[in-house]
C-alpha cells in the first residue's frame, strides 16, 4: 500500500484515473465534511468520524461508504467488497470516468453525512475468546518463554498470529509460518506491526 502525504500526492500517483479522482474529490469537498489521509488515502469526515473513502484500482475507481449499510441505495449500485468480512462498508466502482453522475454521488454522500449525524453506526462485535489453532497451542505449551511472551501480546496481535497459523491451508506452511513468528513473538512484535 503506498503510503501518500495528501490528496494531491494520491491523485499524482494515479494517472490513469486522475480525471475521475478530481472529480470525486470536488464532489466531496462540495459537501461539509474533512478531508484526511488515512492509510494512504482520502478520507472525509465528519466530527472525526469517517464517513467516505475514496480509491484507485487496476480496473476501477471507487468510494466507500464507512457505514453504508444504512444507505437507501436506490439505484443499487453498492456492493460489499468483502462478503462475511464487512457488515458496514459498502463501495461504489466506477470502471471510466464519465460513469460518475455528479448529483447521484452527491446524494448518496449527504446521505451517509446525514446518517453519521444520526448516530447510525455498526458496533463492531470483538470477540474475547481467541481461537488458537493446534500447532500454535502445542508450540506455546512446549516453551515456557514463548508462552509468557505471546500471554503479554494484546489480544488484537495474539489474534493476528492465531489467524496466521490458521489460515495456512497445507501443514508445511503451517510449520514455515510459526517458525517466522516465533522470534517476533518472544520479541513482543506483532504480526504486522511494520505495516502501522
Amino acid at each position: 500500500m503506498q503510503k501518500n502525504k495528501s490528496v494531491e500526492e494520491f491523485i499524482s500517483k494515479n494517472k490513469r484515473w486522475n480525471e475521475a479522482l478530481l472529480l470525486l474529490r470536488s464532489i466531496m469537498l462540495s459537501t461539509e465534511m474533512e478531508e484526511n489521509i488515512k492509510w494512504g488515502v482520502p478520507v472525509y469526515t465528519i466530527n472525526g468520524k469517517n464517513v467516505v473513502g475514496i480509491g484507485a484500482f487496476k480496473s476501477y475507481v471507487g468510494i466507500w461508504f464507512y457505514q453504508g449499510v444504512f444507505l437507501e441505495d436506490k439505484n443499487k449500485v453498492l456492493i460489499n467488497a468483502q462478503e462475511g468480512k464487512t457488515k458496514g462498508l459498502r463501495q461504489w466502482r466506477f470502471n471510466a470516468t464519465d460513469e460518475i453522475d455528479s448529483d447521484s454521488v452527491f446524494n448518496y454522500v449527504q446521505e451517509a453525512i446525514q446518517n453519521q449525524k444520526d448516530g447510525k453506526e455498526i458496533e463492531i462485535e470483538r470477540s474475547k475468546v481467541i481461537d488458537i489453532p493446534e500447532e500454535l497451542r502445542v508450540v506455546l505449551m512446549s516453551d515456557a518463554d514463548l508462552n509468557d511472551s505471546f500471554v503479554g501480546l494484546t489480544a488484537y496481535k495474539q489474534k493476528e498470529y492465531a489467524e496466521y497459523i490458521a489460515t495456512a491451508k497445507r501443514e508445511t506452511t503451517r510449520i514455515s509460518r510459526l517458525e517466522k513468528i516465533t522470534p517476533m513473538i518472544l520479541k513482543g512484535i506483532g504480526l504486522n506491526d511494520k505495516y502501522r
